[in-house]
């Protein structure tokens, strides 16, 4: 595949590394240095990045859930200044946009912006997923990368592809190299939020999901190699 505009999903999770606090920036500068090989591809690059690392609106029971949510569209900023940093580093431009108001600190997303920015060669990080509470930043990622006219949607993970049931209860769990998203609906196959892979499957926008436990993976997946499960309509 020969991918020119692409999306990448960072979860949350992966910008915690393995040392379990919430940023590690040596696992931050190990992915600004892949992105940075993306980028000399000759990529057009945008990011969602989710919060998993401080806080899943979904899973604070005490809080009102929409509070909770704002609560996780506000951790994403914060991982986003932190990815900033680490692109700024590499000799990467890059340009935070927030679906919130967020003035003093990063701008606020306007698709013809973004659009802009990614045909100058900037990065943009798109942070705060929807602006609104209930959706996750795999829906965002989804609306964001139907909106800027992305050829594909990466969605790092912390599982290596999508498999019939899950593999770590199941050991004959059995892995997907493709899979549409009407079969991830029809059998509840949870590793993209099922309102992201309607949307996906209603916009025909192709996606591939895969393990981030090492950067390069990102880049052999920018390059349409073999690697995680493709997800098509």
């Amino acid at each position: 595949m020969n991918y020119k505009r692409i999306l990448i999903k960072l979860s949350g999770e992966v910008f915690s590394g393995n040392n379990g606090g919430n940023i590690d920036m040596e696992t931050l500068m190990d992915i600004a240095k892949a992105l940075k090989q993306i980028k000399n591809d000759g990529k057009e690059i945008a990011i969602v990045v989710g919060a998993g690392n401080f806080v899943r609106g979904r899973d604070i029971k005490d809080i009102v859930r929409s509070r909770a949510d704002s609560m996780g569209m506000l951790a994403t900023i914060i991982n986003s200044i932190a990815l900033k940093d680490a692109l700024e580093k590499t000799g990467l431009d890059s340009e935070v946009y927030s679906a919130v108001l967020m003035s003093e600190i990063c701008k606020t997303y306007r698709r013809d912006d973004a659009v802009r920015d990614l045909k100058n060669g900037i990065i943009t990080i798109l942070a705060a997923g929807t602006g609104n509470p209930y959706f996750s930043t795999d829906m965002a990622a989804a609306l964001r990368g139907i909106e800027i006219n992305a050829d594909v949607i990466l969605f790092a993970k912390n599982v290596d592809g999508v498999y019939d049931k899950d593999p770590k209860k199941h050991k004959d769990a059995i892995k997907y190299d493709r899979v549409t998203y009407s079969k991830i609906l029809s059998e509840q196959l949870a590793v993209i939020d099922m309102a992201a892979a309607v949307l996906c499957d209603e916009f025909s926008m192709s996606s591939v999901l895969f393990a981030l436990n090492e950067p390069k993976n990102i880049i052999e997946a920018s390059r349409g190699g073999n690697i995680g499960t493709i997800i098509e309509k």
